[in-house]
């Protein structure tokens, strides 16, 4: 059996191989659903858990479009902002509910969804993934540290490996756990600060 050391090892190895897709990376063309879900299970192939896991399917996006997530196709064709909105929608969706979701990536449709000027969505989602990039560095280490605190503990039972990994899927959970409370507070939060203008705009 794998120690934890060599498990997170591995897992360190893992991450440092993934290469994030890039907003140059998507098709600037509109493509048909079944292109979107081939680019996207290509893709994010590395994401997968198991080998027979699907990223994304017609009926997901089906779904998204109905439950406002993302805005219709242009004559059954998704074009760039489409697809990263997809890609938002991925990594959300695993953390955050649908009503999360459509409150979280509603403002950030309205005003950058094939924005003519200024800002594009594609320029706000590369800058949040060099954000990303850093991040991953001190998430790795952190879990390194845990996993030595686990490992201090349980010396001398008969199972110690066993009971340190315990430990450590443990901490990690709490740790996962806390920071889903922090986006859910943060995202009711932002749903109470657009109910007044909502309300404005409604008398107006």
């Amino acid at each position: 059996m794998k120690t934890n050391k060599e498990l997170l090892q591995e897992f360190t190895e893992y991450m440092s191989g993934i290469q994030k897709l890039r907003s140059a990376d998507i098709p600037s063309i509109q493509l048909y659903m079944d292109q979107v879900t081939t680019f996207m299970n290509d893709h994010l192939a590395t994401f997968r858990r198991y080998d027979e896991d699907k990223i994304m399917t017609k009926t997901m996006i089906n779904n998204y479009t109905k439950n406002k997530l993302l805005p219709a196709p242009d004559k059954k064709k998704y074009s760039k902002d489409h697809m990263i909105l997809l890609l938002f929608i991925y990594y959300f969706k695993s953390i955050l509910s649908i009503t999360d979701i459509q409150d979280l990536l509603g403002p950030v449709t309205e005003t950058y969804f094939q924005a003519s000027e200024g800002m594009d969505l594609a320029g706000l989602y590369d800058t949040i993934l060099t954000l990303e990039d850093g991040a991953a560095n001190g998430v790795l280490n952190d879990l390194s540290l845990q996993l030595e605190k686990a490992s201090s503990l349980f010396e001398g039972a008969e199972n110690q490996e066993e009971l340190q990994r315990f430990a450590f899927i443990c901490v990690v959970s709490y740790d996962v756990y806390m920071k889903k409370m922090l986006l859910e507070r943060m995202v009711d939060e932002m749903r109470q600060e657009q109910k007044p203008a909502d309300k404005g705009a409604k008398k107006g």
